[in-house]
């Protein structure tokens, strides 16, 4: 039996990755664990914990959280995960430490499997981002052993960073699975069930700090919150993660409560969320699931700021900058302007098919955990 020890810090790895441990738990052969850490465990942001629960994962919590909302704390935070981890490491004793994208917490996983000479398993590497998330997920493809490349171009990037190209496996997005998978809910439930009116288009707004510019995280959201009130479309809007100016952002999205056609959440299910995805009229923000998960919905986004530049995106996304009125205008582009739907209709998705798990459980079984993998060179 070989075991998996996947590392999950937020609502959203988990979401995506969910069909893919489910997958991995129910093959024979592999055995899939959990260490659940950072915004899992703060009830300001949900207790999402509770959601992996559910699903009856094997679960070890990690008690590393992010205590202040300013930059030291997130490194403070790898600091004090890479220790509690490593003490977790030798009680669970994993075959493979899986990690996804380009988190704090992920990093930290990758550290403590490469110096404990346990194999890590990377998704998401390759892709193109911006500010600190570029770095980190960098730095994870350089600490582990094989990758699971979301594309062919971010393959490619793997393996001009000195990767062995035996070690890389194009494998697609794990988050279009749950879009394949889950039996989403009737745009008309959903939609009573967040108390919105089907007759007019609404809105979903999740919106992130940008570590570079994080002292301007609350003006970011303001210009975002002012584009939603001078509308007045209804919006449902997400809190964002828990990196450095999320919290001040929370401060500017709870003055908005007052406005009857703002509904604002903590954090919303993967399978609800889903099926608000596909009842809304457009997806506002600068969130992966608009570059990577949208398009397969034919769902227009309005990506705003820098947080995603350099993703490959399909062409129902309008990138704008932090300003009210060119917010204002970009969602008015893809609620109402006939051509720009039209072309997000046809639109196809960069990430692949969905059909993710099968081929992660299907490489996870075959790798052969020896020295060969274990000692990295770089290729040049």
């Amino acid at each position: 039996m070989r075991k998996i020890l996947y590392i999950s810090g937020t609502r959203a790895d988990y979401g995506l990755m969910r069909e893919t441990l489910i997958s991995i738990k129910r093959r024979l052969g592999l055995k899939i664990e959990i260490v659940v850490t950072g915004m899992h465990l703060m009830s300001e942001f949900g207790n999402t914990i509770d959601e992996i629960k559910k699903d009856k994962f094997k679960i070890h919590a990690v008690k590393a959280v992010y205590k202040d909302d300013n930059r030291e704390s997130m490194a403070s935070f790898i600091g004090g995960f890479i220790l509690k981890f490593t003490e977790k490491i030798k009680l669970v004793k994993p075959d493979i430490v899986l990690v996804l994208g380009d988190r704090a917490e992920m990093l930290a996983g990758a550290i403590v499997g490469a110096y404990s000479m346990i194999p890590v398993v990377h998704i998401h590497g390759g892709d193109v981002t911006s500010t600190v998330d570029e770095i980190t997920r960098h730095a994870i493809t350089k600490l582990s052993h094989v990758h699971f490349a979301a594309t062919r171009k971010s393959a490619k990037r793997i393996i001009e960073m000195g990767e062995d190209p035996w070690r890389v496996h194009v494998v697609g997005a794990p988050g279009l699975e749950s879009i394949l998978r889950e039996k989403l809910i009737p745009p008309k439930r959903i939609a009573k069930k967040y108390n919105l009116d089907t007759t007019n288009p609404f809105l979903m707004v999740i919106q992130h700090p940008v570590s570079i510019d994080n002292k301007q995280s609350l003006r970011h959201m303001l210009e975002t919150m002012e584009a939603i009130r001078e509308l007045g479309y209804q919006a449902i809007v997400i809190y964002p993660n828990a990196d450095s100016g999320g919290r001040g952002m929370i401060k500017v999205i709870k003055k908005y409560r007052k406005y009857p056609f703002i509904h604002i959440y903590k954090s919303i299910i993967r399978r609800e969320y889903l099926s608000l995805m596909r009842a809304t009229g457009v997806l506002v923000g600068n969130s992966s699931s608009g570059i990577i998960e949208a398009s397969s919905f034919h769902l227009p986004v309005v990506n705003i700021g820098t947080r995603q530049d350099g993703r490959e995106r399909a062409e129902n996304v309008i990138d704008v900058s932090y300003d009210r009125e060119k917010i204002k205008k970009a969602i008015k582009k893809a609620i109402h302007n006939a051509a720009f739907k039209k072309k997000v209709k046809k639109c196809g998705n960069p990430y692949g098919d969905g059909k993710v798990s099968s081929r992660i459980v299907k490489e996870l079984r075959r790798i052969k955990i020896n020295n060969e993998l274990l000692q990295k060179r770089i290729t040049y």
